[in-house]
């Protein structure tokens, strides 16, 4: 997807039907209610693509002031292992964080996936 508004149509798409694990994400997160800091959601980054076209990818959740990326990986997931790493090595090189969590975690384990991300936005005050 490398024109802008057909990514920012299917970011949008993605925001009015997030999976279970994506609202209760979000739920905990959203209007600085994680630690005060901001996220986002189904956020656009643009990154240098193929023969110089503009791409994209889009981050499940994005806190701007860390640059951290945090995916929420369901099935889908499981097929495309090679696509997130390669993905996932992008993002690194333009200086991302990036923390992956399985849905199951955020069902599940909500206080563990807590004190990870604690850890990586501010890993010398953990509490």
């Amino acid at each position: 997807m490398a024109n802008y508004n057909k990514v920012l149509q299917y970011a949008r798409e993605m925001r009015k039907n997030p999976t279970k694990a994506e609202k209760i994400f979000w739920r905990n997160v959203r209007n600085r209610r994680f630690e005060g800091e901001k996220f986002y959601r189904q956020y656009i980054i643009k990154h240098g693509g193929y023969m110089t076209k503009e791409s994209y990818f889009i981050a499940d959740f994005y806190c701007h002031k860390s640059k951290l990326i945090i995916e929420l990986d369901g099935p889908i997931h499981e097929q495309q292992q090679e696509y997130d790493e390669v993905r996932e090595e992008i993002l690194n090189q333009l200086g991302y964080k990036i923390l992956r969590f399985k849905n199951e975690e955020i069902l599940q384990n909500w206080q563990e996936v807590k004190t990870k991300i604690k850890e990586v936005l501010d890993p010398h005050n953990i509490n």
